[in-house]
């Protein structure tokens, strides 16, 4: 992937913009040293829909006027389960049923979870 310090950005903008909007249970996982797909997956939660939608818009909003476009999206107007892929990160922005059900913290258990503050460093 990219200089892992400019995903390590990427990554505390996405975990912020997530945290604007009042996302639920945020985390940050390091898939680098077991994916080539991503240096980080950030996993964050919304309480309905429109919540889900509205994280999903901060997001890309924010990272988007640092200059990071998303190169694809899914599930926008579903509202269940959004991804924003922006290549060195992947946003997942969750409903609270689907998180639970997909719980991708457990499929990537083998990611280290990352504090936010150790992005910041």
């Amino acid at each position: 992937m990219a200089d892992i310090s400019i995903s390590k950005k990427m990554a505390a903008m996405a975990v912020d913009a997530l945290e604007d909007r009042k996302g639920e249970d945020v985390r940050v996982i390091d898939i680098s040293e077991i994916s080539t797909l991503a240096d980080y997956f950030i996993i964050g939660s919304g309480t309905n829909i429109n919540q889900v939608q509205a994280l999903a818009d901060s997001v890309q909003e924010k990272l988007g006027r640092a200059g990071y476009m998303t190169k694809n999206v899914e599930g926008y107007e579903a509202g269940d389960w959004i991804l924003l892929d922006f290549g060195d990160i992947i946003v997942h922005v969750f409903d609270s049923e689907n998180r639970l059900f997909y719980d991708l913290e457990r499929i990537w258990r083998d990611g280290k979870l990352i504090e936010k503050e150790a992005l910041e460093n």
